[in-house]
């Protein structure tokens, strides 16, 4: 698969909208019959634009009611001593995302606890022992204003449906 149509773009905004839309709703929606959408939904998946499909949970619901994020500083930043830094964070359930970033720091983490006391001992026993963590700079969510894991797809569309 190498473009995106209008049908699979369709397709790609309804299912990030609602995963659980059943084939035949799905269809019906992007205007379709239900083989062919079916079709589409398989290929997408098989070319890596659908990486799969989830339930999005209420962090606070669960009693998750920290977000932090954390900018580590590395020691070094060379190959091997990189990889073992970034399959260390990995491993760390708490750790929901890790990016390398530009500036200041080699990685921005975002990390869940139930409250400052659970965070302040996964720091202290977790973060700091990271291999080549040289320093952590580390700033709370103090309230979402925007949360989504839905990525924009206006680019994608034909040039003429695009917004000006």
């Amino acid at each position: 698969m190498e473009s995106i149509d209008k049908f699979d773009l369709a397709i790609l905004q309804e299912l990030q909208a609602d995963g659980r839309l059943t084939n035949a709703e799905l269809a019906q929606r992007v205007g379709l019959s239900a083989a062919p959408c079916w079709r589409r939904v398989r290929a997408l998946e098989e070319a890596g634009f659908i990486k799969g499909y989830h339930a999005e949970i209420d962090r606070h619901k669960i009693g998750l009611g920290v977000l932090a994020f954390v900018r580590v500083d590395a020691e070094r930043v060379t190959g091997d001593v990189t990889r073992r830094l970034e399959d260390a964070i990995r491993k760390l359930p708490e750790v929901v995302a890790c990016h390398y970033i530009s500036g200041t720091g080699t990685f921005e983490l975002q990390v869940v606890a139930q409250d400052l006391d659970s965070f302040s001992r996964f720091a202290l026993q977790h973060l700091l022992n990271l291999p080549n963590v040289k320093d952590l700079h580390t700033s709370f969510s103090l309230g979402e204003v925007k949360a989504s894991h839905a990525l924009p797809l206006g680019h994608l569309a034909p040039q003429t449906t695009r917004r000006q």
